[in-house]
């Protein structure tokens, strides 16, 4: 399968490249260990070629990179962004997530064990 983004994200995505300077630079997208759900969510503009380990999808014009590891636990995600009473950012809906934390940003799947549920307050978002 692949990462996609809905076509806001793309928008968003497009005007921050144009804003750092690197209008064709990538999104680098990967899981790391953490949060109170077991697995959080990182982003970054990336404006190297891909490691040798990556995975490059293609989405609205905006190139995106994801190593070969964290694709096992994102397969088949779509990036949004959205906005709400606190301001606008991007959301990752993830097929394979079992349980997220209330903000989003932390997840955990079949594949690994994290704290039930959120209120550790490991990832940040107060709940």
């Amino acid at each position: 399968m692949a990462i996609t983004l809905s076509e806001r994200a793309a928008q968003e995505l497009k005007a921050l490249l144009e804003e750092s300077g690197a209008p064709n630079a990538s999104l680098r997208v990967w899981v790391a260990g953490g949060g109170c759900s077991g697995l959080q969510y990182q982003m970054a503009i990336d404006d190297a070629d891909p490691e040798p380990n990556d995975l490059v999808f293609e989405s609205h014009g905006i190139r995106i990179y994801v190593d070969d590891l964290s694709i096992r636990y994102m397969d088949g995600s779509s990036i949004d962004y959205v906005e709400d009473s606190f301001g606008g950012g991007f959301k990752i809906d993830n097929p394979n997530a079992i349980n997220t934390c209330g903000c989003g940003s932390s997840f955990q799947t079949d594949d690994e064990t994290g704290m039930p549920g959120c209120g550790c307050g490991g990832c940040g978002c107060g709940y």
